[in-house]
């Protein structure tokens, strides 16, 4: 039920405006006085005529409390406003329009005496009353960004801040001492989930050296300069030397370098996927490039497809578990494989993922996978890509099948690399995991201290 009458001590009424003055109340812990932001934020108008000769430069701010930013460096003449602002570092900076949606950070090193034009302000700080970590980290609260946006106003879509409205918003200020501590405690945690993320880019490594010491890798050497090369007569597939050859060839001291064309019984089926028909209310849907990461699905990205399309394709196009998908073209995103798992059968794919379906009782496909997505792999796809003119890159049916691949021959010895690596990524998405974590709890930890819980 929502209240009928509302309370506002006078020594808060610095003006007669009912959004502002209720807007403005919030729980904080009483143990910290209430200062006016104002008190330790002074705007600074140091103007600046830009000279045409002189190179300048320029900053942007990130939106959601992402900080402030050196965007770039420009010659004067190219710049069109002509009367702009200089900012040092250490100021507080931030966007009038886009203060709302946290457009604003305390202005690093880099971006000591760039300009802005004056859809920026940038405050001096007294930091004899706040810490400048203290003063990045309060910026970057659910609250400070309550503060902007009650402080903002506009008729049109674009809220302008009011400096004066800003600047009479009261927020929790510890003492120095107290606020030194409290950013330690915030940094601890930082400081650990940055170890996490090290760690887990670390076993990364491991896993890289791992597959090339158990595959007994001697030599990753690059052809395309070599003037002379020879082959044999049976292994002539197709009249096309990147096809026979390629840029890159794989060698082991132990294991043969082989390709599933020159070894179909490796294989029992490749499917390139179906060009689908999108229908925005169906039940059905069709996996996208999106949706295949390094050995894993977010279906989540996945698009609705007309039931009765879906319907009509032959099983043998969908899913299995086992079965590997491999995205097949663009930038970014072309070569990324993913074995399906038994919560992902029964999906079709779209005309830019390929399905390969290995003969398991000579391949385990999560080992092919792990190659195909380890530096083995990509290299080799990366070399396929940069051959083409157009900005459209493909992997495709062929192009897969004439991949070198290194398969110990005893499917125990694939099984056992394929466990190993699966225990090493596992390690890495608890780290991943714990790392973003902590880095959300760091930040709730400083807003609970300064803030109580509504």
């Amino acid at each position: 039920m929502s209240k009928l009458l509302e309370f506002v001590r006078f020594k808060d009424c610095n003006l007669w405006s009912v959004a502002t003055l209720l807007e403005n109340q919030f729980n904080y812990n009483e143990d910290y006085e209430l200062v006016k932001i104002g008190s330790f934020l002074k705007r600074n108008k140091t103007q600046i005529i830009i000279d045409d000769d002189t190179e300048y430069k320029r900053v942007t701010i990130k939106l959601y409390n992402k900080g402030v930013f050196l965007r770039d460096r420009e010659i004067g003449k190219n710049i069109g406003t002509k009367k702009q602002f200089c900012i040092k570092e250490g100021q507080f900076l931030l966007s009038k329009i886009d203060a709302r949606n946290g457009a604003f950070g305390v202005v690093s090193s880099d971006a000591d005496n760039a300009i802005i034009t004056g859809n920026f302000w940038t405050f001096d700080v007294d930091y004899n009353q706040v810490n400048p970590y203290f003063l990045s980290l309060i910026t970057t609260t659910k609250q400070f960004m309550k503060f902007a946006q009650s402080a903002s106003s506009g008729t049109t879509g674009r809220h302008y801040l009011s400096e004066d409205r800003f600047l009479d918003v009261k927020t929790p200020l510890p003492s120095l001492d107290i606020q030194k501590q409290i950013v330690k405690q915030y940094q601890d945690r930082i400081n650990l989930a940055t170890s996490q993320e090290q760690q887990a880019i670390q076993k990364e490594k491991e896993i890289e050296e791992y597959l090339y010491q158990e595959l007994k890798i001697v030599n990753i050497d690059n052809k395309e300069n070599q003037i002379l090369d020879f082959i044999d007569y049976k292994k002539l597939a197709s009249w096309s030397y990147r096809d026979l050859l390629g840029g890159l060839q794989l060698k082991s001291s132990e294991y043969d370098t082989i390709k599933l064309n020159e070894k179909t019984h490796l294989f029992k089926e490749v499917f390139r996927g179906k060009s689908p028909k999108y229908e925005k209310d169906s039940k059905s849907i069709i996996l996208n490039q999106k949706c295949i990461r390094w050995n894993d699905i977010e279906i989540e990205h996945g698009k609705k497809v007309k039931d009765d399309w879906i319907q009509n394709i032959d099983n043998k196009f969908f899913t299995k578990e086992k079965d590997i998908l491999i995205n097949s073209t663009g930038d970014g995103t072309i070569g990324r494989a993913t074995m399906i798992t038994k919560e992902f059968e029964n999906l079709l794919y779209d005309s830019h993922i390929l399905l390969l379906r290995v003969n398991q009782s000579q391949i385990n496909p999560l080992f092919l996978t792990f190659f195909i997505n380890s530096t083995l792999g990509q290299k080799q796809i990366e070399n396929i890509k940069s051959a083409v003119a157009t900005k459209q890159t493909e992997l495709g049916i062929n192009n897969l099948k004439n991949l070198q691949l290194i398969i110990p021959s005893k499917i125990t010895i694939q099984n056992q690399i394929a466990n190993h690596i699966q225990a090493l990524k596992n390690e890495i998405k608890t780290l991943k995991t714990e790392a973003q974590k902590n880095r959300e709890l760091a930040l709730e930890e400083f807003e609970k201290e300064i803030f109580s819980e509504t």
